[in-house]
């Protein structure tokens, strides 16, 4: 239903030239290798419906797997499920894969499943998850290996959905999660949170040949430069997360690589509809046409992004609508709009902070470009600490921060939506809301395709949000470790590097 042969094949050549040639070679079995994350806590966890940083996914797809998987397009792939097949969006059967066991002996059963999905619905579980599985009416065993997904309305994106972290499959009862116990590719060894964890070959692991190495110990390493001194150290395989200042260094010493996934990651220009100068819908579209992205992707990402087109869906995304140009960079149309909104001399605040990838570089290369068509903005720089809980959504003009989310329906649900929490630009649209939930439960691909394609126009035209460009993640490793290709969930593969590693002879 979701994808016919033809189709996955195209998806499939959208992967980098990275992938092509990681799979080009031959994979060597055995070896040890350090990996360092970006974040450290004491509230580190092993259960999947807590997971909530890069920390927790990456140890989460050691040990364990979804029904699902997402790949380089976010595609959702057959893992624990052979199969998913729905009629109608809203019941799903996912069909078993059979001679699965978890790391402790046990076979995996249609109860584990229903176990692992209804846990987030109760709130003493506390999931990250729990607004996601609201949908989940029932979750039955319907044969020996197959369970049965009913939800309250349709979504076609369930097989995303259930491709995520906090929904990785545990043992039936579980309660206590230290032990990882899972069917994935390792077994834990050693878990402290806040400290390190080791994970071991599980040489019971259904992908055959999987995984290549024979142990991982994963760290946390919050400080950008101590990763990289770590790595250049000797001390590291692999580190997430590394600062593009850094990249030349990195580069420049001989046996260590840089490894870039260009995901659908933005920092973005948000200007308020329903207060102060984005109102006016001439200022918003001078604002757009003062963005000269080649020249942000070039002297601030120093070339880790691509160019956007003032809407969320990024080229890595199966429903991008690659029909949209972005906007030029045009002193000329901006004061046209500029002076259509007649906004007189005033200044014009816009708010950033460090903590909103590159906003404080992109404000001031805007700042230089509006002082020649007699728009004075005043770039207002914010600390870090308290900023989403004080500026983010409240300043009339400012920037924000958006992670990849796994899929459209998700990004455009929370970002989007007229009623959504985080509509930074308050920005409102019957026909928009219309599209989106008419595309959730759509089945056709291509008709769903042109229904996303038709929203990515609508809010380039009309919401209250600037988009310049689409952000790397840049991890850096040894050249002898081998097998890395993007999945644009984040860095170190979407945290699914485990299996998919090993090292050069």
């Amino acid at each position: 239903m979701l994808m016919g042969g033809g189709m996955q094949l195209a998806l499939a050549t959208g992967l980098s030239a990275t992938a092509l040639s990681a799979h080009a070679q031959t994979p060597r079995r055995g070896g040890r290798i350090r990996v360092a994350g970006a974040t450290a806590a004491i509230s580190d966890t092993l259960d999947p419906a807590k997971m909530a940083n890069q920390t927790d996914y990456s140890r989460g797809t050691m040990l364990y797997n979804g029904l699902t998987a997402l790949d380089g397009s976010l595609t959702p792939q057959p893992a624990l499920a052979e199969s998913f097949t729905t009629k109608d969006a809203r019941v799903w059967v996912f069909k078993l894969r059979k001679g699965v066991t978890f790391h402790d002996g046990k076979a995996l059963q249609p109860a584990d499943v229903v176990f692992s999905l209804m846990r987030h619905k109760d709130p003493a579980t506390a999931s990250k998850a729990k607004a996601l599985a609201d949908q989940f009416e029932s979750v039955a065993a319907t044969g020996p290996d197959e369970v049965t997904v009913t939800l309250a309305a349709a979504n076609a994106d369930l097989p995303v959905v259930l491709g995520t972290f906090n929904f990785l499959i545990v043992k039936a009862g579980t309660t206590d999660f230290n032990a990882g116990i899972g069917t994935g590719p390792f077994k834990l060894k050693e878990f402290k949170p806040g400290v390190r964890s080791v994970a071991v070959r599980n040489d019971a692991y259904w992908k055959p040949g999987k995984p290549y190495l024979d142990e991982i110990e994963f760290v946390g390493i919050a400080d950008d430069g101590a990763r990289v001194n770590a790595l250049l150290s000797g001390g590291m395989d692999l580190v997430a997360a590394v600062n593009p200042r850094t990249v030349e260094r990195i580069k420049g010493t001989p046996g260590f690589g840089i490894f870039v996934t260009q995901s659908g990651q933005y920092s973005d220009l948000i200007m308020r509809k329903d207060v102060g100068p984005g109102a006016n819908p001439d200022f918003v579209l001078a604002m757009k046409y003062l963005m000269d992205r080649e020249q942000m992707r070039k002297s601030i990402a120093l070339g880790h992004a691509t160019v956007g087109n003032d809407q969320p869906i990024d080229p890595s995304n199966r429903f991008y609508f690659s029909g949209l140009p972005p906007r030029p960079f045009d002193l000329d149309k901006a004061k046209f709009h500029l002076g259509k909104a007649n906004l007189g001399s005033a200044k014009v605040p816009i708010v950033t902070s460090p903590v909103a990838m590159y906003s404080v570089e992109m404000a001031l290369v805007m700042q230089q470009a509006a002082q020649r068509i007699g728009l004075n903005l005043e770039v207002k720089r914010m600390p870090s600490d308290g900023y989403w809980s004080n500026h983010w959504l409240n300043s009339p003009v400012g920037f924000g921060n958006v992670n990849p989310r796994p899929s459209a329906d998700t990004l455009l649900t929370q970002f989007f939506k007229s009623d959504a929490a985080w509509n930074g630009s308050r920005w409102k649209n019957p026909k928009f809301d219309q599209l989106l939930v008419a595309a959730r439960t759509e089945t056709d691909v291509a008709r769903r395709k042109q229904m996303y394609a038709d929203m990515q126009v609508l809010i380039s035209q009309e919401a209250g949000v600037g988009i310049p460009l689409f952000l790397a993640s840049l991890d850096a490793h040894s050249t002898k470790l081998k097998g890395l290709s993007p999945i644009p969930l984040g860095g170190l593969m979407g945290y699914s590097f485990a299996e998919h590693v090993w090292l050069e002879a």
